[in-house]
Parts: structure tokens; C-alpha cells; sequence
């Protein structure tokens, strides 16, 4: 069956299943008579609600049965078969209640080593001989509870599956959460992830910029900086002094500061250039500076 569903099993319509029809689990147990899977057949199968356990499904079905159910209405001797989130349990109908049966959905494999009937079974790494008593499945596979054939349940119980591979030890509680946690945990072994290397930079020194640590939107100026320092850090061998060189005019100044000089454009201003027109014209004509101007400037508006 798939995650989550549930199926409902009722007694085959033939004459060897009279003594069982209708009976409560305790009177078969004390006549010896065994819940077997191959003398029933699946009469419904369908998804779980959320929420759903065998009491929710009885309820809801005494009070309307699916159109798709072909069987009677359910009662003592039925079986329902849960599964939810992988774990099957099987529940054996009684007039008030159920019980959980071990075993009553066999693994789909027939090469195993243990089943439910089996005794007398060493176990790698423990003393003595072992007993299946009750089974689970989970994700498909089928998981034994086995007891101590000599001391009984004045030790703990263990878990093996299939292959009578020791599966989880010290159990006292049978199959509860937290050891069908365990078998989970067994079932999806987790894998070693290996962690990036990440490579220690010596202490004072700067790490070597790269062409992803320059965002997109800074323009084509930035990044091209970025590349100018990256290029004077493989020149000087660190970054720092790179970018100080970027701007120094004088690299005996290549101390921590940028740009210890003051720059000088080497351009003339051009203010000072017609001051300087101005003071020749004035000395060859004769006439001060300032009349020079101001005749120039009388001359440019009649223009």
C-alpha cells in the first residue's frame, strides 16, 4: 500500500473459516488458532483522513459505507490495515477495542532469515538465543522484536530485520516512537557531506579581490579600478599598497596615506592669461591696465 492509506480485510466466505468468523482474539489464541493473511481478502483500500486511526474509520463506516466497499459491514474478525508515514500495524476488530497482530502482512520477499515463528536465533554481538514475538513494517520492510529465550523479559528486548541484522538495542517499550524513529533513522543512513575548504589568510595581509565582489551597478569605472588593483596586487603583493599606489603621485609616499601630494593639473589658468595680454598691451600703447580693459570691453558691446 501507499503512505497513508488503509485497507480493510475480511475472512474468506468458505467453510474453514467458520471457527474463526466472529470470534474475539482471545478465544482463537486459547484454541490455538492463528490470524492468518492468506485466509482473508482486501474488501476496501483507500486514502487516510488526517487524523485517521482504526476507531475514526470504524465510526465513520457503521455510519455510511463507501459506494466502492465490497464486503460486509465491519466487525469482529476483520483486520484493518494502517499505514501511516511508512509504519503498517495491523488492528484485529473486537467488539470493544482492537488489537495490534504481529505478522498478519507478510514481506513481499521469501529469502529472509527470521519471521514471526522464529526461534532459536543468534544474533551478531549478543549471548544466546532469540524468539520473534511481534513485527512492524516500515517503508516496506519488515522488522522483528526478538526476546531472550533463557532470561525473557528480565532483559531487553532487540530489533533485527529481515536479515537478522542487529537494528536497534536496549529495547523496553516494544515498537514506540522512539524506536521506530531509530528504524527510520536506519532505513535512510545520512550521507557525509563535504564541507568547502576554505583557505586561511595570513594575518595583516589583505585577500585578493575578485571580479564577483564588484556589484554590477557600480559602473564600468569601478570595475575598472578593480582591475587596475587587482593587477598592482600581483605586481606589489597586496592589495593595500595597490590602492594607494592607485592614487600617490610619488611612491616614496607609498606609507598608509593616500596621496600625500597635492596634485597640480599643469594647466595655465586662463584668467591669468588675459591679465597677462592685457598688462603687454597697456606697456606698448602706453594707457594703464585697467583703461586697456575697459576700452576693449566699450569695443566688444558696439560689436
Amino acid at each position: 500500500m501507499d503512505v497513508n492509506q488503509f485497507a480493510v480485510y475480511q475472512l474468506k466466505n468458505i467453510p474453514e473459516n467458520r471457527q474463526v468468523r466472529f470470534r474475539p482474539y482471545r478465544a482463537l489464541q486459547e484454541k490455538g488458532i492463528q490470524i492468518q493473511h492468506k485466509d482473508y481478502e482486501q474488501v476496501y483500500l483507500a486514502r487516510m483522513q488526517p487524523g485517521d486511526g482504526p476507531e475514526q474509520i470504524c465510526r465513520r463506516f457503521s455510519e455510511k459505507l463507501p459506494r466502492t466497499f465490497h464486503g460486509h459491514s465491519i466487525s469482529v474478525s476483520d483486520v484493518l490495515v494502517l499505514n501511516k508515514g511508512g509504519v503498517v500495524t495491523s488492528y484485529y476488530v473486537e467488539k470493544d477495542g482492537f488489537t495490534v497482530i504481529a505478522g498478519f502482512i507478510p514481506k513481499a520477499s521469501s529469502g529472509t532469515l527470521v519471521s514471526i515463528d522464529t526461534t532459536d536465533f543468534h544474533i551478531e554481538g549478543k549471548e544466546g538465543k532469540w524468539l520473534a514475538f511481534d513485527s512492524i513494517i516500515i517503508d516496506g520492510r519488515q522488522f522483528f522484536l526478538m526476546e531472550h529465550e533463557t532470561y525473557g523479559k528480565e532483559v531487553a528486548w532487540t530489533v533485527v530485520d529481515g536479515d537478522g541484522k542487529l537494528v536497534v538495542d536496549n529495547v523496553y517499550h516494544g515498537f514506540d516512537q522512539s524506536v521506530q524513529q531509530q528504524i527510520k533513522d536506519y532505513l535512510n543512513l545520512p550521507q557525509t557531506v563535504k564541507e568547502p575548504v576554505q583557505q586561511e589568510i595570513p594575518f595583516g595581509q589583505a585577500s585578493v579581490p575578485s571580479r564577483a565582489d564588484v556589484p554590477e551597478a557600480e559602473g564600468s569605472r569601478q570595475k575598472k579600478l578593480s582591475l587596475e588593483d587587482w593587477q598592482k596586487y600581483m605586481e606589489n603583493g597586496e592589495y593595500l599598497r595597490s590602492a594607494e599606489s592607485g592614487e600617490e603621485q610619488n611612491y616614496s609616499f607609498i606609507d598608509g596615506n593616500k596621496n600625500n601630494c597635492k596634485k597640480t593639473s599643469g594647466r595655465e589658468s586662463v584668467l591669468k592669461r588675459l591679465r597677462q595680454k592685457q598688462a603687454e598691451l597697456a606697456k606698448r600703447y602706453g594707457k594703464p591696465a585697467q583703461q586697456m580693459a575697459m576700452a576693449e570691453d566699450m569695443e566688444r558691446r558696439r560689436k
